[in-house]
Parts: C-alpha cells; structure tokens; sequence
C-alpha cells in the first residue's frame, strides 16, 4: 500500500472524500501526518522482516568507529560478522570500550566485539569495534530499520499496512472527537488487536527470537 493508498483509505473510513495527492486539502495533509505517527508506533512494536536488511563496512587500519551508512538513528543491531570466516561480533559494554582505549594501548587485530557509539550527522548509528582493525575487513551488520518519513504520494509502507491504518483512523476519530459511529476508545483496541496479529504472523518467521532459555 502507497502512502495516498493509505492516506485515501483512512479518509474513507471518515466519510470523506478522497484525494488524488497527499497535500490536496489541509485535512488531507493531517491524515497524512497521523498515518506517519501511526507507521512510527507500528514500526516501534517490533524488529518486522520487512525492516530488516544488511548494511557492510569496509574497515580502515587504525579506526576504531565507523558509521552504518542508511541505518537512521532508531536502528537496531540484530547481529553483526567479519569476513573471510572471522566469525561475529560480540556486542560488549561501553565499560569494556572505555578500558581498552584508553587505560591501556589497544590491540590490533581482527575486530571481535563492538558496541553501538552514537550518531553520526546524518543520524545513522556509529559502531565501535575491537580490537582495531590491522587490515582491510568487511563487517556485516543485520539491522532493523525504520521507515523513512513517508512524503511522496507512491512510497511504499513497508511495515504491514493494516495495523497503520487502522492505528492512523483511530488517531483521526480521536483528533476530529465525534464521528456518529465507533469511538476512538473502540478503534484503537481494533488498531491493537491488528498489531497483535501482524506481530505473530512476522515472529513465526524468527521462532528463535522469541524463545528464552535459563541459562
């Protein structure tokens, strides 16, 4: 579903006329502001597939911080590798990074841990790694991404599209305050229960990460 698909369907569910671009009426902009809150929330509830992608570094020798070019700053790490067989990368502590850099020399070798660093100007995430690297490697990043802020009419909502419009027509009854149908109280429990089930249909994919061990 495009964004105006989005933005058209949750218009209709308010018995207004649609719109043939996102910025056409004021009301029409508005809805178009709350199906981006609404994609927000949803994308917030859970690491989707279809968020999920892979992000490669190419290291320097000496440099310890590198920035995940595309990541945005709400990114997360789900796990990160070295090339040429070198095996993951263990996320350490800021602690741990502290000690090695700076109460003592730093080794170098083929990175082995890393911690999330910060944010770089562009506002995608910059990551840590050691030990320095001593050579040239590619270190692969598996991150779950946010959704840039939908603006043009045919964006694609990547994250399941009807929880966000059911979340965006419950956020509408909710700003416009009487409908003469369904309350917003009542939307936003169906807006829930379409997360819910979106949320399980997405996990069944990854059985791993949503099973916990005593260990």
């Amino acid at each position: 579903m495009t964004y105006l698909e989005a933005i058209n369907s949750v218009l209709r569910r308010l018995r207004e006329d649609e719109v043939t671009t996102t910025n056409e009426t004021s009301y029409s902009a508005l809805i178009g502001d709350l199906v981006n809150d609404a994609k927000k929330l949803i994308e917030d509830s859970w690491n989707w597939s279809a968020l999920r992608s892979t992000i490669e570094v190419d290291t320097v020798i000496g440099q310890a911080e590198y920035a995940l070019t595309g990541s945005g700053q709400s990114a997360v790490i789900k796990q990160a590798m070295s090339s040429s067989g070198h095996g993951f990368l263990c996320l350490n502590t800021v602690p741990y990074f502290d000690n090695v850099y700076f109460n003592q020399t730093p080794s170098s070798a083929v990175p082995t841990d890393y911690i999330v660093s910060g944010v770089d100007d562009n506002d995608d995430l910059k990551v840590k790694v050691y030990p320095q690297p001593d050579a040239v490697y590619t270190l692969r990043f598996d991150v779950a991404a946010p959704q840039a802020l939908l603006a043009a009419d045919a964006t694609k909502i990547k994250a399941p599209y009807h929880p966000v419009v059911q979340m965006a027509y419950a956020m509408a009854l909710r700003e416009r305050g009487e409908t003469g149908g369904q309350s917003a109280a009542e939307q936003f429990a169906i807006a829930s229960s379409a997360l819910s089930d979106a949320i399980a249909v997405d996990a069944n994919r990854y059985p791993l990460e949503t099973t916990y061990m005593v260990v």
